[in-house]
Formats: C-alpha cells, structure tokens, sequence
C-alpha cells in the first residue's frame, strides 16, 4: 500500500507523447487506404468496362463507393509489387503467393452493372465496412479530441503553477501585485529629499495607519486614494515606499500596464482580486503604479473595452471600501490631465499631491543622500552642483553621483573629487567626450566664436545668468561645444527683460560667426528652436506683446511630458503671431551683433584663449573680460 502511494506519477508529457504515438499510428497506419497502396492503380470506369466486355476481370468488390477489381491470371502485368494492405485478392495460380494488382475506380449510377457481371461471370461482392468505418470514425473524431484535451490540461495546469490561485484558468484574473510584508519596506521619509510638501501631505496617512482611534473617534475620514503627480524621475514610486516604510503596513505593488489583458474581462478580475487580497492584509497600502494606462478618461465614441471594463471596476473596487477599512491606496502618474474625472472626484482620489522637481535646496539635499553612499575625498561642494543642474530630477541627480562614482574608477582613483562632480554634470548634460573626432583648424576657431560669442553677449547685459563654463570639446550628443550659465540663486519668475535677454544670447554665437566670419554654420540650429520657443511664448503665452497684450493664444497639453502645447486662434492671428516671433528675434539677433562689434577685441581675445585650452571656467572668463585688452587682433580670420 505504501509502495504505491509513495510510487512516482508519470509526468503528463509522457502522456501527451503516448497520445500523438497513438495518432500517427492510427492516420498512418491503421486507416485503410487503398489508393496508396504499392499495388493499387487507379483506372477509370471505361476501362474497367472495356476489361469487362473482353472477359479480363475475374473479381470484383464494393466498398464505400468505388469499385476494386482483379484480373485474371493470364492478364496481370508482368511484374507487380507486393501489396502493402491486404484486401484478400490473391491471384489465382496455385502455385503463386504473389498478390494481384487491385484496380480502383470510381462506382457510377449504372443500373446494367449486376447483369454485366453475370454475363461475364465474374465473382463480385458488396463490403459495407461497418467495423473500419466504426474505427475510422474513433479514430478520425475521438483520437483528435482527446489529444488536444491533454494539450490544453497540460498548458492549463502549468499556468496554474504559475498563478497564485491555481485552479483551470491558472494566472488568468490574478492580479500578481507584488507584496512586501509589514515591516519589511525599509525605505522611510529619511530617504526622500527635495519633497518636503509631498512628505507632510502624506504624513496623514501614516499617521492614521499607526493609530486609527484617533480619527475614528472625531469623525474624521481620511482619504481612501492619494495621487501622486510630477515629471519622470521625481521620486513618485519611491514616495509610496516611504509611506508604507514609515507606516509599517504591507505593500502591495502593481503596475497600470499589468491590468491590461488580451481578454476582456480580464483586467476587472485582477483589479477584484487585489482589493480582495488588501482586505485581508488590512491596514496595507495598495500603490499602482502609471494609472493613467487603464484611468484615461472615457470619451463615449467607443473605445476599448477591456480597459473600460477595468476602470469601471476600479471605480467600484474604491467606493465599496468600507469607512476606515485601513486601506490606502496611492497611484503615480505623470499624465493627470488624461485621468477620468470620476477618479478624481471625493471618495476616490480625495487628494492630489504633486510631486515636483527639486529646488536648488531639494538638490542638494538629494545630492547629499545619494553622496553618502560613495567615498569622497578632498572639499566637496555640493551646493556648486545643486547650482549648475536646475531642472534635474531626483533620477538626473542620482545618476550624476553614479557617474562621477564611474569617472574616479576610470582615473584609477579610490575615491571620488569635485572635478569628477563637475565632469559628471557635463556628461548628463552634453554626453561624453568624442576624444577621437578630427576638427579642422579652420572649425575649431568657427566653434569657439560661436560659443564665446554666446558668453560675451550673456556678460554684456543685464539680468543675464552668470557664465559658469566655455568649451569647445565635441560630445557625444552632438554638440561641438557649449557654453553653460548658472544663476547664484534660485529662480521662480521671469520678467519681460530677462527673457529678451535669454533670446539676445542665444542668438550671440550666430552672429558671432557673422561678425568675424562673414558666413553663418549649421551649428546654431538648437540656438534657432530654443530662441523661436521662448519668443513664442512670450507672445502666445505669458502676455509679453504689445499687440496682443494679455491674449493666451497657447495652452500647456502635458505640462510633464515635453511641454507640448495647442494653438488656440485663428489663421489670421497665427499669421500675425508668426510675425511678431520674427521681429522679436530679429530685434535681439541686431542686439547681440551690436554687442559683440563693440567688444570685438576681448571676443578675439577670449576666443585665442580658448582655442589653446579647449576649457575655461568662468572666473577664468571674466578675469579675461575685466582685464585691459592684451591683443588687439589675436586670430587671423580664414576665409573659406
């Protein structure tokens, strides 16, 4: 009895091979087919009549519709191969075992063929062929059937291994969150920089995660949904971990994207079966990940069912929460604007907490976080990097410490400086140093006018950013150099000046080139674009034309995702519009040309030192500036 039980069952594809063993044997096999017999011809039925009138045919058969038939002796072929099917036609020698050539044809509705045959006297028979029929019909129906019944059990219950539930329909309708257990989310407020709004708004929640009682016993409700919003990188998903680190609850992790099936219904029993599971781990944290994949808002002109069917189960999933069920849920996205407005209505996703990029002080807080994790030597200044990045995630700014980390490995160093820190920001900015890329002489002096030309022009007026940087080392983003500015403080607020003096300069390198060159490059093309957008804007956007005054005629799509934006105005106007975009650069490119045939000598001045050093600084670019001219005409200009 032991034996048996403790007897290994055999694997369900040896079944599976046994099963299609049993099919090729049957089709190939055990299925009579005469036709493809070796010593079977196929004749047509005036020549079986023709063989029949001369007395030639000595046995015929019926079966299934076609005719089978022999011939005498004395007329069989010379030679003829043994058959491989044996249908009981045997020739009639006596002395010879070697079967006769079976002739098929197909019967016709001939009434005269029973008189035919006794006239000629040959033996003929009728072989309805019940049994084979019975066994071509199992083997043609059943056989099939059940062989794919195995198929589908094997891949059925494999999927069920797989799922959490197991069962016939296997993962189909799970919803796979990932779960960490209470306790074991080491990630805490400590470890979010740069988000101080986002962590108090969030606070609550932990808050009433740990004690309850408290709000229960005021009245209060809090809010069953938070939506976290901001660009990529902001630290959105990290945030939910922070909250469930601080809480202490389980997390339960799932992506929007996860909830799509190819099944409609699908992604309705996935969203079920998560709330199922975060009831039972109550008080817990459910945070989804990019809702906007299944929480776009439902125009009414169709759509796609599935992900209508999910969000509509979603909706109802987070209104049947009962009041203070201990379960949150937080979801993360970069696209609010797309979201259905029943998602974002009280009682689901009561509150909205943005989750932004990182002021120069969130910088270098989040710098200092992800600092501590390397080693350092020498003075490090973090708040000169927080300075030269506005504008970097929390993700840019992680991957400048990493990339700093790989600058030091590469020197052969143990450990990471402040040049590695720098260097780091110009690889995140620009990329790395094409080293091998070949620049003629004649371009090397084209370049580094333009990128001085952009310096002189930013130092020349007023309400311009600081130069921190001129280079005219190529990088692997393509560009050929750059010149970087950086503010002292952080800026929030743009008035009209500062940004005509944002054109004026990134006009300056084109018309450097014009000045000293008498010819214009390609290389200002990214100048052109970012000088076109801040002119338009200023006109279609923030009010800054004296024709248009306070018209918006622009509006922000994504504020998140590439600022795209949508004409609201007539062609008219757009024409009008246009215009005006190109007056005011053309008014700022004149500015800068003007500027820089004033100071013609320090731009050949400043420009000959560049050329030697490659780099400057920009201490290194004012004590140019400021100091008395020392060459009047330091580089011969090259015609081309």
């Amino acid at each position: 009895m032991d034996e048996k039980q403790t007897k290994p069952r055999r694997p369900l594809w040896f079944w599976l091979f046994i099963g299609l063993g049993v099919v090729v044997l049957f089709f190939g096999l055990g299925a009579p087919n005469v036709l493809g017999s070796a010593n079977e011809q196929t004749v047509t039925y005036d020549t079986f009549l023709t063989a029949l009138e001369e007395g030639k045919v000595e046995k015929v058969e019926l079966k299934s519709g076609t005719l089978y038939y022999t011939l005498k002796a004395e007329n069989q072929p010379a030679a003829t191969a043994a058959p491989r099917l044996n249908f009981g036609f045997r020739t009639v020698s006596g002395t010879s075992s070697r079967k006769a050539t079976v002739y098929a044809v197909t019967a016709m509705d001939d009434p005269n063929l029973v008189d035919r045959l006794h006239a000629a006297g040959v033996t003929f028979s009728e072989n309805p062929g019940t049994g084979n029929m019975l066994l071509l019909i199992v083997l043609q129906y059943a056989v099939p059937i059940l062989f794919y019944v195995l198929i589908f059990s094997f891949f059925f219950r494999r999927m069920g291994k797989l799922g959490a539930g197991g069962g016939l329909m296997g993962s189909f309708g799970k919803s796979n969150a990932r779960s960490v257990a209470g306790g074991d989310v080491k990630t805490t407020f400590a470890d979010v920089a740069g988000q101080d709004e986002a962590k108090e708004s969030l606070q609550e929640i932990v808050s009433y995660l740990h004690n309850p009682q408290e709000y229960t016993e005021i009245g209060a409700r809090m809010p069953r949904g938070a939506l976290l919003i901001g660009p990529p990188g902001t630290g959105k998903t990290l945030m939910a971990r922070a909250v469930a680190g601080e809480a202490g609850v389980p997390f339960l992790s799932i992506s929007g994207p996860e909830f799509v099936e190819l099944f409609v219904g699908m992604g309705a029993s996935k969203v079920r079966d998560l709330f199922k599971e975060a009831r039972e781990k109550a008080p817990c944290i459910v945070f989804i990940d990019e809702i906007d994949a299944i929480g776009k808002k439902r125009d009414g002109f169709g759509g796609n069912d599935e992900r209508e069917q999910t969000l509509n189960q979603l909706l109802s999933e987070m209104d049947g929460f009962e009041g203070n069920s201990g379960v949150v849920v937080l979801a993360a996205t970069n696209r609010p604007e797309s979201l259905d407005k029943a998602l974002l209505r009280p009682g689901r996703f009561d509150r909205r907490v943005p989750v932004e990029l990182p002021d120069q002080g969130g910088r270098e807080a989040i710098l200092r976080i992800h600092c501590n994790r390397i080693k350092t030597e020498g003075p490090i200044d973090l708040s000169a990097i927080a300075r030269i990045t506005p504008g970097a995630s929390g993700a840019d700014l992680a991957n400048v410490i990493n990339e700093a980390a790989l600058c030091a490995v590469r020197s052969g160093r143990h450990a990471v400086t402040q040049k590695d820190l720098e260097d780091s920001v110009d690889v995140a900015l620009a990329g790395k140093q094409r080293k091998s890329m070949v620049i003629s002489q004649h371009e090397k002096e084209i370049i580094a006018y333009h990128e001085v030309g952009h310096a002189l022009v930013a130092a020349k007026q007023k309400g311009a950013a600081p130069v921190h940087k001129i280079t005219i080392i190529p990088r692997t983003s393509g560009a050929l150099g750059f010149t970087m500015q950086a503010d002292e403080d952080e800026r929030f607020l743009m008035d009209k000046q500062e940004a005509f003096a944002k054109i004026v300069t990134l006009t300056g390198g084109r018309a450097a080139e014009e000045v000293c060159f008498d010819s214009v490059t390609t290389g200002a093309a990214n100048d052109i674009e970012q000088a076109t957008s801040i002119a338009r804007a200023m006109i279609t956007r923030y009010g800054m034309s004296e024709s248009f005054g306070m018209t918006a005629f622009e509006q922000m799509v994504n504020p998140y995702l590439g600022n795209d934006t949508t004409m609201n105005c007539s062609q008219e106007t757009a024409a009008r519009i246009d215009r005006e975009v190109i007056s005011l650069i053309d008014k700022a490119y004149d500015q800068a040309k003007t500027i820089l045939k004033d100071n013609r000598s320090k731009l050949d001045e400043i420009a000959h030192v560049l050329i030697e050093r490659e780099t400057i600084s920009g201490q290194e670019f004012m004590d140019i500036l400021n100091a008395p001219v020392a060459l009047p005409v330091s580089v011969e200009r090259k015609e081309e």
